[in-house]
């Protein structure tokens, strides 16, 4: 037997003591729920020992009981009930009997809806996403930065293996600075329970799916976070993990059904190969391989075959839209997941919130392999997943070319933008520069600040939506080799800081320059439709000179790429189909204003931003 099996027996083993002592219902999930969601139907999961062979009622009128499910593990129940439409909020009893005689109650809540929280608005091309590792941002609440019962509870700033103390009270405490740089949308990776031995601050091994991790802070502290968002026109961006959970997941160490996870002979890991998804010539096998192996020996495989889970990942997504006002959903390592689930889980959250926004993370290597895990579109697909967006990998490759190749590199960013027709909708695209698994662009680019700048001109000026990550604006940098080294902490977050990044006061010359070449773009990006729905029109490049314009009836903005070493004096003559009858044009990032020139120097791997009246 391998290790996993080892450990997930002994654990149950000392679950089942535990539950000998006493008979009661520990857990009722989801926590409480809505009276008025669009979808009356509820799944209820009772868990408490040997409860599997009760009778259930409900007594109260407004919540009517279906159906009850038996499972193989009799520490569980799962209960269909219906909200029916004179359901008021209030407390109802779920009786459990045996022989007759009733020998549990579990109270469960429903609430009304909070109709003056501002929730799924959706994150769209008008947003510029600001990525957070919460851990490793700010410290606003040293007194939960270890918690005591946790299996890992060392908090050590010099290791980039353990957690920092970084929570949710630091991020509110410093919006005021993302809302100066121009930030629209905060994306953090995982806030959930993640009460894992090691390794624990990154978040994606959550072991519960209703509850912030305590050293992050707390629902509340989660919806606070929220409405502080929202005050300011911002939006929260939710990362979700369908695929997988972490090894101690209370429903991992006492599973309730053989099927509730992918399991194995041995442990079996993933292939990685995304093209097994859609290989005309592929073998089911390697198909099941992919998609049903583990993403690594601590991240148990979920099974979205068995309905009772299908259920239990989407109320639980659909449960934090409600309770905490979330206006878009992030999808972790999207094409490990059931397509045919992930379509159904969509259109579920879409009944409820007709505006609510998703993009999948699709690490894979071609235009057509992207586009394949985005709905409403033809490419081979047996379903159609819904998903409008992908985070745009693609691109995050060119523009890495684009900016380092001796030669060429300006053909990469048009070769692979020109396969948009791939896209039912490339402005749903995210793009990035990097994120919290890639080198920092910074180091990418050999920390050439004229390379850096050009990259986030254009960034804030693409098609898509941008997505920049933490600190990014102030010079950090690193490869991701390991991945803690991209994963450093903002200065200024934590007590005891030196110097506080934050502040114009704290940064270099240099930071400040880069923080204002960011803040500029960014703040003139939310004024400028243009560059978030407008279109795109580009040229082949020339010198290695890439030209696009971002256009819509009323606004026009000309972006010169020159990807060479060398200074190019760009005639612009050849690009009056672009150019149109605008006469004058406006410097962006310096604010000077001129009449059109015949021609315009652009200094070696340099971006000029030109608006055109």
């Amino acid at each position: 037997m391998n290790n996993i099996k080892i450990a997930i027996t002994l654990l149950c083993s000392m679950l089942w003591i535990a539950f000998a002592q006493g008979q009661s219902i520990q857990r009722a999930e989801p926590l409480h729920w809505w009276v008025g969601m669009h979808n009356p139907e509820l799944q209820i999961v009772l868990y408490g020992s040997d409860i599997g062979d009760c009778e259930v009622k409900l007594p109260k009128t407004g919540i009517q009981l279906k159906k009850v499910h038996r499972v193989e593990n009799t520490n569980y129940l799962f209960l269909d009930v219906e909200i029916l439409d004179n359901a008021q909020a209030g407390t109802y009893p779920i009786a459990l009997y045996k022989n007759g005689k009733k020998v549990l109650t579990r109270d469960y809540v429903l609430k009304n809806r909070d109709k003056d929280l501002v929730k799924a608005q959706g994150v769209h091309a008008a947003d510029l996403i600001y990525l957070i590792m919460p851990d490793r941002f700010a410290n606003g609440d040293p007194d939960n930065d270890s918690v005591k019962g946790m299996r890992e509870t060392a908090v050590n700033r010099d290791s980039m293996y353990y957690r920092h103390g970084g929570d949710l009270q630091g991020i509110i405490n410093n919006l005021d600075y993302l809302e100066d740089l121009g930030v629209t949308a905060l994306w953090m990776t995982p806030v959930l329970t993640n009460d894992m031995p090691g390794y624990s601050y990154h978040g994606y091994a959550n072991t519960e799916n209703y509850e912030i991790d305590p050293r992050f802070g707390t629902v509340d502290t989660y919806r606070k976070l929220g409405k502080e968002l929202h005050k300011r026109n911002m939006k929260l961006v939710h990362d979700v993990v369908p695929n997988h959970v972490g090894l101690y997941h209370w429903a991992v160490i006492d599973r309730p059904s053989s099927d509730w996870l992918h399991e194995w002979d041995a442990f079996t890991q993933t292939t990685y190969k995304d093209q097994t998804m859609f290989d005309p010539y592929g073998t089911q096998a390697d198909k099941d391989l992919m998609e049903k192996g583990w993403f690594v020996e601590t991240m148990p495989d979920l099974n979205h075959q068995n309905e009772k889970m299908q259920k239990y990942i989407t109320q639980s997504h659909i449960w934090w839209i409600e309770e905490v006002g979330v206006d878009g959903f992030r999808i972790d390592t999207y094409p490990y997941n059931d397509l045919e689930f992930m379509g159904k889980w969509t259109d579920a959250i879409r009944a409820e919130f007709p505006d609510f926004s998703f993009f999948g993370e699709t690490w894979v290597h071609s235009v057509p392999n992207q586009a394949y895990f985005l709905g409403g579109q033809k490419l081979g697909q047996d379903v159609d997943t819904k998903l409008e967006g992908v985070t745009d990998f693609q691109l995050n490759y060119a523009i890495g070319d684009a900016l380092n190749l001796e030669k060429d590199g300006a053909n990469k960013l048009y070769s692979i933008v020109s396969g948009d027709y791939l896209y039912p909708n490339p402005l749903a695209n995210v793009i990035f520069l990097d994120n919290h698994d890639k080198d920092r662009f910074f180091s990418t680019v050999g920390e050439d600040i004229e390379k850096y700048k050009s990259a986030f001109s254009w960034l804030l000026t693409y098609r898509g939506i941008p997505q920049m990550y933490y600190g990014a604006e102030i010079l950090m940098k690193n490869f991701s080799r390991p991945d803690g080294l991209v994963r450093d902490d903002f200065k200024g977050g934590f007590p005891g800081d030196e110097v506080n990044k934050f502040t114009p006061e704290g940064r270099t010359e240099a930071e400040n320059d880069m923080f204002n070449h960011v803040r500029t773009l960014a703040q003139y990006r939310k004024k400028t439709a243009a560059l978030q729905d407008g279109k795109l029109l580009h040229y082949v490049p020339q010198n290695d000179v890439y030209v696009y314009f971002r256009y819509n009836d009323k606004e026009k903005v000309m972006v010169i790429m020159n990807c060479s070493k060398e200074q190019q004096d760009v005639a612009l003559a050849r690009f009056d189909e672009g150019i149109g009858q605008s006469n004058q044009m406006k410097n962006i990032l310096t604010g000077e204003s001129l009449d059109l020139p015949e021609s315009v120097a652009v200094k070696g791997k340099q971006t000029l931003v030109l608006e055109l009246k």
